[in-house]
């Protein structure tokens, strides 16, 4: 029973790391210091579907469903929960580099926004005593351009 819920538990984190490879880049918008986490992430991801590798925690899972008495599968994490969903053809290497292709362009294109996010706030405000002397509030994503 309790190597069930732990494979229970592995199986959400897993699929908590996955969503947050590729889709964290929208966290670090609202919280930069989450790049830190986001970056080692997808590159691992980007390199688990590139590399064909089996992510740890796939086999781990596995051992804690056979000790549990529950029937194991072939393949890894995305094969088994997320490929059925997506392609129920299966999984083949063109498939994998297509994924990994799809997590760099997001992310990619999520870190892109956030630069020019921060480039546009630097050239509206550069100089952080000129906003102080303006009594000007800082401004919001919504403000037009100067």
């Amino acid at each position: 029973m309790v190597d069930r819920l732990l494979a229970d538990a592995l199986l959400l984190a897993h699929l908590g790391f996955v969503a947050f490879v590729v889709a964290g880049a929208l966290l670090v918008a609202r919280r930069p210091r989450l790049a830190w986490l986001h970056l080692p992430a997808a590159a691992w991801g980007t390199f688990v579907e590139w590399s064909g590798t089996v992510c740890p925690l796939t086999p781990w899972e596995q051992r804690l469903r056979a000790r549990a008495g529950q029937a194991g599968w072939e393949g890894g994490f995305v094969e088994h929960y997320l490929l059925p969903l997506l392609y129920p053809a299966g999984l083949t290497v063109d498939v994998q580099l297509g994924l990994g292709a799809i997590v760099v362009a997001i992310n990619s294109a999520a870190y892109a926004w956030i630069g020019w996010r921060a480039w546009r706030r630097r050239r509206i405000w550069p100089n952080p005593a000129t906003r102080r002397q303006s009594g000007a509030p800082p401004p919001t994503p919504h403000d037009p351009p100067a």
